[in-house]
């Protein structure tokens, strides 16, 4: 028997083991998973770096006095001195010094990302039940750059903003869908509902790791070495509207 009837006959043995769907369907979620957690390891530590750039602006503007000429100055530069870095524009690095004044005692430097089903229960995701908003560290390392983006420049209440993190995470909202439930208000309608929501990593296939998987703010590749980009494809968009089953809508960038 050739090498290559001897390989197909080995291969239609296997499939026809009877544990053999459970065997393929095991190691497929297995892998699927590790890859969320390498996505969540990455998307943390740029969090971390972005909150840490904030954090030794905003002090420098404190004790020297650098006005805001500075940020422009310091986009030019680190532009010239480190061309392959492309999440450093103007826009972004003023996005950081934001995330920081929001945030500033969230002591990010510590925490580590919640591993595959973390079951430290937050509280309720209800805006009327958050009247001292405290934003707990794994759940600001949890949501993608992206997202806190639109977060900070979308939703100024405190309450309400904690309330979309937890429900992104927790439903996997890609950018696009947190935009729709953002302009439809869903806090307002959800938020008199007592939701519990845990603090666990999306789902795999949830349309928040599929979008930064694969045209995010962080980009995974086969090296695991992350390249950061900025941007969603029109069509992500266009998944995301009919997954939704809502009415379309066109975001600027």
């Amino acid at each position: 028997m050739s090498r290559k009837k001897k390989t197909t006959t080995a291969a239609m043995q296997a499939s026809d083991m009877p544990q053999y769907a459970e065997l393929l369907g095991e190691i497929k979620q297995r892998i699927r998973h590790a890859q969320t957690r390498a996505w969540m390891a990455v998307s943390a530590e740029l969090i971390r770096l972005y909150w840490r750039i904030g954090q030794v602006i905003d002090s420098r503007q404190q004790q020297e006095g650098y006005g805001t000429a500075v940020i422009p100055r310091l986009a030019r530069d680190l532009h010239n001195e480190l061309p392959e870095e492309k999440g450093f524009s103007e826009r972004n690095i003023k996005r950081m010094l934001a995330f920081y004044r929001l945030y500033p005692h969230a002591a990010l430097e510590s925490e580590l990302v919640p591993q595959a089903v973390a079951q430290a229960e937050l509280h309720p995701a209800s805006s009327a039940a958050l009247p001292v908003v405290d934003f707990p560290a794994p759940l600001l390392l949890a949501i993608p750059w992206g997202h806190h983006a639109v977060l900070m420049e979308k939703v100024r209440d405190a309450a309400a903003r904690q309330w979309y993190m937890r429900a992104a995470l927790d439903n996997g909202w890609s950018r696009y869908l947190l935009l729709e439930h953002i302009d439809s208000a869903s806090h307002q309608r959800a938020g008199r509902a007592a939701n519990n929501f845990l603090l666990r990593l999306p789902a795999p296939d949830s349309a928040m790791v599929q979008q930064t998987l694969k045209d995010p703010y962080i980009q995974l590749r086969a090296d695991a070495r992350p390249t950061r980009r900025i941007g969603v494809q029109p069509a992500q968009h266009r998944a995301d509207r009919a997954r939704a089953g809502w009415r379309q809508h066109t975001y600027g960038g």
